[in-house]
This record gives C-alpha cells, sequence and structure tokens, in this order.
C-alpha cells in the first residue's frame, strides 16, 4: 500500500505558502497585527484577540520540549513503519506551541526544556536536539 502524502495534509489555497516554504526548508507562524502573537497552526483569523489582521513570518526554528511520547505501535500508515518515534509537543521561540515529532536522539535521553531546531522530512516539520 502507496504511504506517500499519508503524513501531510493537503494544501489549500491558505495553507500553500506553508507548505511550500516547508518543502523549502523554512517553518513558517503566522503572527496577528492587532495584539502582536504568533499561532501556530496557520489560521486566518487570531485565536488570541480573533482579528482577521494576520500575516505570515519565518519562524526561527528554535524550540524547547515542552513534553513528550513515545510511540511503540501505530497501524496507521506511515506511522507503522516508523515505530517507535517521539511524538512530542514543543514551545517555539516565538511562543506557540506545536505538535511534531522529535528525531535524531534516543527517546531515553530527552529531557523538558531540552533545546530543538527544526529540521524537515519530506517537506514536514520535525525537531531535533541542539548539540553543544
Amino acid at each position: 500500500m502507496p504511504t506517500e502524502g499519508f503524513d501531510r495534509p493537503q494544501a489549500d489555497a491558505f495553507t500553500r505558502p506553508y507548505w511550500d516554504a516547508a518543502a523549502d526548508g523554512l517553518l513558517l507562524l503566522r503572527r496577528c497585527a492587532a495584539c502582536g502573537r504568533a499561532h501556530h497552526y496557520p489560521r486566518e483569523f487570531c485565536p488570541h484577540c480573533w482579528s482577521e489582521d494576520v500575516g505570515w513570518e519565518r519562524a526561527s526554528g528554535r524550540a524547547t520540549l515542552y513534553t513528550w511520547s513515545v510511540v511503540h505501535r501505530n497501524d496507521l500508515p506511515p506511522f507503522g513503519a516508523r515505530t517507535p518515534y517521539v511524538a512530542a509537543v514543543v514551545d517555539l521561540a516565538e511562543g506557540p506551541r506545536m505538535m511534531t515529532e522529535v528525531v535524531d536522539c534516543a527517546a531515553g535521553t530527552l529531557r523538558a526544556g531540552a533545546e530543538l531546531a527544526v529540521a524537515f522530512r519530506d517537506g514536514v516539520p520535525v525537531f531535533r536536539p541542539v548539540r553543544g
């Protein structure tokens, strides 16, 4: 059974800039001009003040690990072939929290607050530990 495209939502006219940037190795956020707060996932309005005066901005790609879980079983493609993997929530340097995956590390070495940097797998943002 082909698995290509299963781990990336279908882009529409609104989300296409996000996915096109990710394909180029850039992480985008939306920032509200009315209240100044950034948010993720991309929405056409600010979830903090409901303003529609929001625009795209390039994120730094830096984050800290908030929480994570090691997934040992997942029957949905393409995730079953990737087990075990680390599903995580990270705090982006710009403020928003983002659901993601942590890659390139042993799950036993993860700690809350660990510094992470964005990486991309097939045009999907994932994060890896920053090596000191």
